[in-house]
């Protein structure tokens, strides 16, 4: 495995981290698969990745509850001696803060959670202009600067699905971050702060930790023949889940990229490219190739939905994220015939037609989607009965 320095803080983290959003588990979302998600993570740190990332609201069925996933890591951990071995990162939930006793008591629950006396890496969640208004009014300046000053915290920083506005705006009110979490991937350039905002946080000496470096695994998935040739021009020849990883670690200012692996065989794969990466080894012609690339993918797309889940559940009901998959995939691959049967496959008051336009989810949706207009598109794409035998 490979090491870099993740800005100001100097801890050495794996380019490869390991995002624990998407564990193995059953039926329900909160229902961890322990013996697997155990199998995956021991593969993992015993090869090297040394960067577990999780939140408070990882493996929960909604977003307005504590999830499963920080319990079960702290447990992991703690049964099997890892928690030196690695840099435990974990979030403070922005959504359900507040008042200032909110950010005390879910601190406080996650340390029992996680079994620790300290978290190495920990982030106000999500940041956009609204919850760092709110935050800003709370004073959680003061409550950051007594999580450091006590040692409950190694290193402050921050998630942010904004654009590149905010992050200024944010690194310039607490010069006691030490590193953020953004997206980034070759489709995201100039997305939300995109590449311009991990190059600002470098600037200022602060690490940089990617997150959807796959964009929910499009990337990787059910690749279009003309986007498989495309590929095939390179110069070097790589797989499309090889180029989507790559093509960050080729960036000097890309410290660590996490990735949500729920299977051996991810982990395995991931951890053989991220053995083979090096900085600026992407040659020129095959740079101007991923641009061509994405531009290809952004003429399909329906819209810029990753299947985080944030904006669920719906007071209605609808699977919100379940809808654009299957929109998304129906209009990138141009079969909406293929992605019919999975469309109507979801559950009778579910599906798209469903929705009532209260728009309670949007401040939720972490790319900024006008969900209920979107859903809209969905309805007319597939319409409201399976018409495609």
């Amino acid at each position: 495995m490979k090491y870099r320095t993740l800005g100001k803080s100097g801890e050495k983290v794996s380019i490869l981290g390991f995002g624990a959003m998407r564990l193995p588990h059953f039926k329900d979302n909160n229902q961890i698969n322990v013996e697997e998600s155990d199998k995956i993570l021991s593969y993992g740190i015993e090869n090297g990745i040394n960067l577990v990332d999780t939140a408070y609201s990882y493996h929960a069925n909604n977003l307005s509850g504590k999830g499963n996933c920080e319990e079960y890591l702290g447990n992991f951990l703690y049964e099997n001696s890892y928690r030196d071995e690695v840099l435990l990162s974990t979030k403070l939930p922005s959504w359900l803060i507040k008042s200032k006793e909110d950010m005390n008591k879910i601190f406080e629950q996650q340390l029992r959670d996680l079994k620790t006396d300290s978290i190495d890496l920990y982030m106000l969640h999500s940041l956009n202009e609204d919850y760092w208004k709110m935050f800003r009014e709370l004073d959680v300046f003061e409550f950051m600067d007594d999580l450091l000053s006590s040692g409950r915290v190694k290193h402050m920083g921050f998630s942010s699905h904004t654009e590149m506005d905010w992050i200024v705006d944010i690194v310039d009110d607490y010069d006691k971050f030490e590193f953020g979490l953004t997206q980034l991937n070759y489709l995201d350039e100039r997305y939300q702060s995109g590449r311009e905002g991990v190059e600002y946080l470098a600037s200022h000496n602060l690490g940089t930790m990617i997150m959807e470096p796959l964009r929910g695994g499009r990337l990787v998935q059910n690749v279009p023949q003309d986007i498989m040739e495309l590929w095939d021009m390179a110069e070097e020849k790589r797989t499309p889940l090889e180029w989507a990883f790559q093509y960050l670690w080729n960036m000097e200012e890309v410290n660590t990229v996490l990735s949500g692996m729920n299977s051996i065989e991810q982990v395995k794969e991931n951890i053989e490219i991220a053995n083979r990466s090096e900085i600026n080894s992407i040659s020129e012609n095959d740079l101007e190739l991923i641009h061509e690339v994405a531009w290809e993918y952004k003429q399909r797309r329906g819209n810029d939905c990753t299947g985080c889940g944030y904006c669920m559940p719906c007071p209605h009901g609808v699977d919100v994220a379940g809808c654009f998959r299957e929109y998304n995939v129906a209009k990138m691959l141009n079969n909406p015939a293929g992605s019919a049967m999975h469309y109507f496959s979801l559950e009778s008051g579910t599906r798209a037609d469903s929705c009532l336009h209260c728009d309670d989810c949007l401040n939720h949706c972490t790319q900024m989607i006008n969900i209920s207009e979107d859903l809209k598109k969905v309805e007319e794409f597939f319409g409201k009965k399976y018409t495609y035998f």
